[in-house]
């Protein structure tokens, strides 16, 4: 399996912009690759205006990237900010969303789990409860946002049900050393691949990023990595194989604790 991170800038709150920055870049990975992972709230930066820029999964984003999906033959993951109708009062509720589009024509969802407060964003955005497991071309993958980073129960790998995990990010340039570190850490303890992609530049409250976008293997080795600061792509061929053989012969997942995760942030 080839993936291939996307480090950017984002224009902020510019959705026709960033999308037709990406699409150039779309254009020089045609065939190259077989998943562009792209930065968390990629067309519109980390912002709090959700009734502005909200849309929901029909609307002209997601539409605009199954499209390019199906044409350039990759699958397209990131984050945007997404719109639905509660069911409870009728009203509208805002998500941090994060899509896995298929060539095929497939689309997978999950809602951003831990919101981040210092930020805001628990003013502005409804917190996901579901961890949705992608199946791609003999793949699991499980794909997560920026702040779940930081809370290991929620990636973790129970009896090896995903092979890749993808971290999606606007990490801030004064935390990146943790950054690079959970991301290591996560591949080590769930015996697994992971991807993290974060953005770069300032972004529309001036907090600086400068990326550490990488592709680590099951044994934390980097395998792709794009220069901080630098917009850019980079690729990384993956092995299934590779990965359970390895498991087989290091089975540290038979001896993990058992526990049960449950949606109120509560395990047991």
């Amino acid at each position: 399996m080839r993936i291939s991170i996307l480090q950017t800038d984002i224009v902020w709150e510019n959705k026709q912009e960033n999308l037709r920055r990406l699409r150039e870049k779309l254009e020089t990975l045609r065939g190259t690759t077989e998943i562009v992972v792209l930065p968390e709230t990629f067309s519109t930066g980390f912002c709090m205006d959700t009734a502005g820029l909200a849309e929901p999964t029909t609307g002209e984003t997601i539409t605009t990237l199954r499209q390019w999906s199906e044409e350039y033959r990759l699958a397209l993951a990131g984050s945007y900010i997404a719109s639905e109708t509660a069911l409870e009062s009728g009203e509208p509720a805002y998500y941090n969303r994060a899509f896995f589009l298929t060539p095929e024509g497939d689309a997978y969802y999950c809602d951003k789990r831990h919101l981040f407060r210092m930020g805001h964003e628990t003013e502005h955005f409804t917190s996901g409860n579901q961890r949705t497991l992608i199946q791609y071309r003999g793949w699991n993958i499980l794909l997560l946002v920026c702040y779940d980073l930081r809370f290991p129960v929620w990636s973790r790998n129970r009896d090896n049900e995903y092979d890749l995990l993808i971290y999606v990010a606007n990490w801030p340039v004064p935390r990146r050393k943790v950054w690079d570190i959970l991301l290591q850490a996560r591949a080590l303890e769930n015996l697994s691949y992971v991807c993290g992609v974060n953005r770069i530049g300032r972004d529309g409250r001036n907090t600086p990023h400068d990326g550490g976008s990488a592709v680590y293997s099951p044994k934390g080795e980097v395998l792709a990595a794009i220069p901080d600061n630098e917009e850019g792509a980079a690729t990384a061929a993956l092995s299934l194989s590779s990965l359970q053989e390895f498991r087989l012969k290091f089975p540290v997942w038979k001896d993990a604790d058992d526990f049960v995760i449950s949606s109120d942030n509560n395990s047991r």
